[in-house]
């Protein structure tokens, strides 16, 4: 499918109304990476507010290095940011995105949350994703860059739900078309990460813990069972733990880091 620029271009101008828009877009069908593209863009002189898009990727990345299936259709989008944070901080920039891209997909009418850590979910169901990439100098990131992958009307696995299926379903097209979808998760972002960097990890974090989906699930650690009390500063999801003590004077509480538990989705 081809991407339409103009469209796009039109979508972020209804918002920017008589402002020069704060974006440079690169445009593709195919990649092999929109991050990968992104930061060869960005060696050769690219400043923040450079945009990588491709309706497919033929090596997308998700978190930690597993394979994030790109086919055709969906939209796979990178954004080139000037984060000033500390490197200890960097998994801030991926919550900021995550809430931000919800929050203007909610503007639409969407019923979208945030499955713990950087996931977009639709109907319990995966919408898309969240990669952040970081370079560090001397404990502070110095370029990151927002990778982003939404399933527009591409296949997706039983766990998976694609956008434009879901609102035929619904009889109401809230996004008309890909690249007004592209223009509003570009705004998500840029949103997310003006927040963090205006109001603090405190107001984001709470906005984060607002529409994420996760909040009193229970999950085992360890042959314990935990339940899902909320997300620290740095991202780590933090879980009140059963004891079979009765004597215990309070529950304990754990935190565990993005990556080392998996709290799933059920099989559609």
């Amino acid at each position: 499918m081809e991407f339409n620029r103009q469209l796009l271009v039109d979508s972020l101008k209804a918002e920017y109304k008589h402002q020069d828009l704060p974006f440079s877009l690169h445009i593709f069908n195919t990649l092999s990476s929109t991050n990968q593209t992104l930061w060869q863009l960005i060696h050769q002189g690219e400043k923040p507010g450079c945009i990588v898009i491709a309706t497919q990727q033929t090596a997308g990345r998700g978190q930690w290095g597993r394979q994030w299936q790109s086919p055709a259709g969906g939209l796979y989008l990178s954004m080139a940011i000037d984060p000033k944070l500390e490197a200890t901080n960097s998994y801030q920039l991926t919550l900021a995105s995550a809430w931000g891209i919800t929050a203007q997909l909610r503007k639409c009418g969407l019923p979208v949350g945030i499955k713990w850590p950087n996931d977009l979910v639709l109907n319990s169901r995966k919408l898309g994703g969240i990669l952040t990439e970081t370079k560090v100098n001397q404990g502070q990131i110095t370029q990151a860059v927002i990778g982003v992958g939404i399933n527009w009307e591409n296949q997706v696995p039983s766990t998976g739900i694609n956008l434009k299926l879901w609102q035929n379903s619904q009889n109401y097209q809230m996004i008309d078309h890909l690249e007004m979808l592209t223009s509003k998760v570009l705004l998500g972002i840029k949103s997310g990460i003006e927040c963090l960097q205006a109001e603090g990890i405190s107001i984001l974090l709470s906005n984060y813990l607002d529409v994420l989906t996760n909040m009193g699930d229970q999950v085992y650690v360890n042959n314990l069972l935990g339940t899902v009390v909320g997300v620290t500063q740095e991202g780590n999801l933090r879980l009140k733990m059963t004891t079979d003590d009765p004597k215990a004077p309070i529950t304990p509480e754990i935190c565990c880091q993005p990556g080392t538990i998996s709290l799933g989705y059920r099989q559609a």
